[in-house]
């Protein structure tokens, strides 16, 4: 059995630099452990369009569905923060895109 290695490439993020990231400036991705995927917002339904759309393009991305630990729903409810705060919690390997860099070392 030989062992593979494998050359990542990832941004300030530790994230794959072809990643797609979520659009709106509320949104962002969080640091480790899970890599949260973060998406706020006071519609609920916009928070999850947004999610869901997010998560369609990271896929696309991928080539495979990407592996979703959990989603998380909370909320917030201070004065100037939006209300709802939805996570995705997602396998660190997939945002640093390491299925892409196996099928890429295995075309080699």
């Amino acid at each position: 059995m030989s062992e593979q290695t494998i050359h990542l490439e990832l941004n300030d993020e530790g994230v794959a630099p072809g990643l797609p990231t979520p659009t709106d400036p509320q949104d962002h991705i969080h640091d480790v452990p899970y890599r949260p995927v973060e998406f706020r917002d006071d519609d609920l339904p916009a928070a999850l369009e947004r999610g869901a759309a997010w998560l369609r393009k990271a896929q696309q991305w991928l080539g495979e569905p990407a592996d979703v630990i959990a989603v998380h729903l909370d909320y917030d409810d201070r004065d100037g923060y939006p209300y709802y705060n939805l996570k995705i919690l997602c396998n660190e390997e997939d945002l640093a895109g390491v299925p892409l860099a196996i099928k890429q070392g295995s075309r080699s």
